[in-house]
């Protein structure tokens, strides 16, 4: 069962109706539908990560059960935010990990370099009071998101240049990020 907001499946609904329009009704809403992309498979969401992270400016939020290495355990993943954190002197990469006792286990790559990139890559878990969701995204500035209903799945939508669905989850992010005290912040142990 679904736990959208009211204002989330209207955002969805509104891209629905103007992806299905005749263009002379939704002029303006279907510019921006274009570059709405639907992802079935693991290879089109890796792909839809890398762009959406590649067109960030100054802020990248991650919403990730486990920091999935199929998509940011990925050598072009990881060097776009190499890239960001490094070219960019107020870049700032957040992850939010709903499980992550499965994240610092393995030894992940985008881990070691967060633990070298502190001052721009910040992980952090809900408690388990928030830890809900099921959902996972990526939102780049306020403006282009990739976004799966279910992380278990692949199935989900990626747009490079919409803000109002960017928006939506961005301060879904927010609330969520914010609400984990420091003591709730994951521990990036050294080896």
């Amino acid at each position: 069962m679904s736990t959208h907001s009211h204002d989330e499946i209207n955002v969805f609904a509104g891209l629905a109706h103007a992806r299905y329009s005749p263009e002379s009704d939704q002029e303006d809403i279907t510019c921006n539908v274009e570059a709405l992309t639907v992802l079935t498979t693991v290879a089109e969401v890796r792909a839809a990560v890398d762009q959406v992270a590649a067109s960030a400016q100054r802020l990248i939020s991650i919403y990730t059960p486990n920091l999935e290495p199929e998509l940011y355990d990925q050598s072009a993943f990881l060097e776009v935010i190499k890239c960001f954190v490094l070219a960019r002197p107020f870049a700032k990469v957040r992850v939010l990990l709903s499980e992550p006792g499965r994240v610092t286990a393995d030894g992940h790559r985008f881990m070691a370099m967060a633990r070298r990139l502190s001052s721009c890559i910040e992980v952090r878990t809900p408690t388990p009071q928030i830890r809900e969701h099921q959902s996972a995204y990526l939102v780049a500035d306020s403006r282009a998101i990739v976004y799966r209903l279910r992380s278990d799945s692949w199935d989900g939508i990626a747009d490079i240049d919409n803000p109002p669905v960017a928006k939506l989850y961005l301060h879904e992010f927010d609330q969520l990020w914010d609400a984990c005290a420091p003591e709730h912040n994951v521990r990036i142990a050294r080896r």
